[in-house]
């Protein structure tokens, strides 16, 4: 199963709207996961994300505290502690940093895994909604942070987590000499040698098939006439939701002239098979890296 899809907790999306709900999870069992500037804190010697009880968190302030959800152990709530100072004192002479969940994600158990990036993507939301899209007054967090709403009187709209969707890509083609080949590229900023799938943001209006027959076309000037649904993964990195389809060109020729991509090429499964991996320091083609809805894309078609 592709990772941080391994989510197991009950999210009570009725009963967090009561604030009176929501208190008595906090008084009774209640775990903290904190961010700070987008990353997660962590237990390095153990990895393991860090969970810190109630009486852990007196220091910092839950006004906007994020409820995640329940399981039979605990309830869970995410802070963004990006502001505060009390964060030093918890990290001094401790195993525990602040880490990107990209970095330490696969080391995690899958289950918090995807419970620390929903705690990540939903304290970036907060952090770039706090005014009103439609009047520019501020807004307040409201539903155990799964929602805000603006303290405009004259307006009071409100505002829900966002996620976008995005398509990501492995087309195939048969060769005249009978190999089926997969398109990759690369762009500029990635490490060196590293080829992925090629996605896109859908565009209002338009249905993920056409999403990936058109961005296919902008990146590369490929044709595509067969596309075919794989599987989904959320990438809140920082808002994204990963829609990963195969599908079939019906051109061959790789114009990247018209976007962003550094390199484009066609490769086959015996090529696959040597490429390096995106942390490796050699020379030469790498994969996406593990954890990713490209890399497993890959590694379905391969394994056809």
């Amino acid at each position: 199963m592709l990772h941080y899809t391994h989510m197991h907790l009950n999210r009570a999306s009725n009963e967090r709207k009561d604030r009176q709900w929501i208190t008595r999870q906090i008084n009774a069992n209640s775990r903290w996961l904190l961010i700070d500037k987008d990353r997660n804190l962590v237990n390095v010697a153990t990895s393991e994300l860090h969970l810190l009880e109630l009486d852990q968190v007196q220091e910092f302030d839950k006004r906007n505290a994020v409820f995640l959800g329940v399981d039979q152990q605990y309830n869970y709530f995410a802070l963004d502690v990006s502001s505060s100072a009390a964060t030093l004192s918890l990290l001094q002479d401790s195993p525990l940093e602040f880490v990107d969940m990209r970095h330490i994600g696969l080391q995690l158990d899958p289950k918090m895994a995807s419970v620390g990036v929903l705690a990540r993507g939903l304290c970036y939301w907060h952090k770039t909604h706090r005014f009103c899209g439609r009047c520019g007054y501020t807004n307040e967090s409201i539903e155990a942070g799964h929602a805000r709403r603006c303290q405009n009187d004259q307006c009071q709209h409100m505002t829900f987590p966002r996620t976008d969707p995005a398509v990501i890509m492995l087309i195939t083609h048969t060769f005249d000499d009978g190999i089926e080949r997969c398109l990759m590229g690369r762009q500029a900023s990635w490490p060196e040698g590293v080829y992925s799938t090629l996605a896109g943001f859908v565009d209002p209006g338009e249905t993920l098939e056409q999403a990936v027959i058109r961005e296919v076309k902008e990146e590369a000037d490929i044709d595509v006439v067969e596309v075919e649904y794989i599987a989904s993964q959320p990438w809140p990195f920082p808002s994204s939701l990963m829609l990963g389809f195969i599908g079939k060109a019906s051109s061959t020729e790789i114009n990247i002239d018209q976007d962003d991509l550094e390199d484009a090429q066609w490769f086959s499964r015996e090529q696959l098979d040597t490429f390096g991996q995106w942390s490796d320091s050699s020379t030469g083609y790498k994969l996406t890296r593990p954890d990713s809805i490209s890399r497993y894309l890959v590694e379905y078609w391969r394994a056809k």
